[in-house]
């Protein structure tokens, strides 16, 4: 959210200028707050792209739904498909434009063969040259996207790390390895 926040885009997610969510009631403002800590590096001034958080999907597709239908176009109804659909579609319509895309967790709604459909719109991206992607993620598969840079956050800083040396790698290689033996495990060591 902080990287949202200090690139000129809404906390709740959006591209510049959205403010698809009512902020009236919210409890947690820290996104901002951090922002104000933080120094962004990039050049030129970011004016396109996006800012995806997960948890607010639903009210960014609502309205760019009503957006579309004020200005007399057709709505994408990223909403009419599956949750992993939606996201999908989604991305691949929004990201084809030079600019920085932040995506908070996009793993939330998709299977490991849709995240593979994400790591090939990622490389689509990457080769254009005009689009910078910060991802925020616990997923294995797309900590594993070819020719990114991976840092672990924390409360030491950031450490530049192999997505193979991360915790959620190891835990799905464990239960790839062995399913039973690392559930027996897992299920029960608290009971031991």
């Amino acid at each position: 959210e902080a990287i949202g926040a200090l690139a000129g885009y809404d906390e709740a997610g959006g591209g510049k200028g959205y403010r698809p969510v009512d902020h009236s009631a919210a409890i947690d403002k820290s996104g901002t707050a951090l922002a104000n800590a933080l120094r962004g590096h990039w050049l030129p001034k970011v004016t396109a792209g996006w800012f995806f958080r997960a948890e607010s999907f639903y009210s960014v597709a609502r309205y760019l739904d009503q957006a579309a239908l004020d200005s007399g176009g057709a709505p994408p109804d990223f909403l009419s498909w599956s949750h992993g659909e939606g996201f999908i579609r989604f991305f691949e319509e929004r990201c084809r434009r030079q600019g920085i895309y932040i995506l908070d967790e996009p793993e939330s709604a998709l299977s490991p063969t849709r995240q593979i459909e994400l790591l090939k719109l990622l490389g689509r991206m990457d080769q254009s040259g005009t689009a910078q992607v910060i991802m925020a993620t616990h997923s294995p598969l797309l900590m594993a996207c070819p020719g990114a840079r991976l840092f672990r956050i924390s409360r030491f800083g950031l450490d530049l790390v192999d997505f193979r040396d991360t915790d959620h790698f190891r835990m799905m290689r464990d239960f790839c390895g062995d399913p039973d033996g690392f559930l027996a495990e897992a299920l029960y060591e608290d009971e031991a």
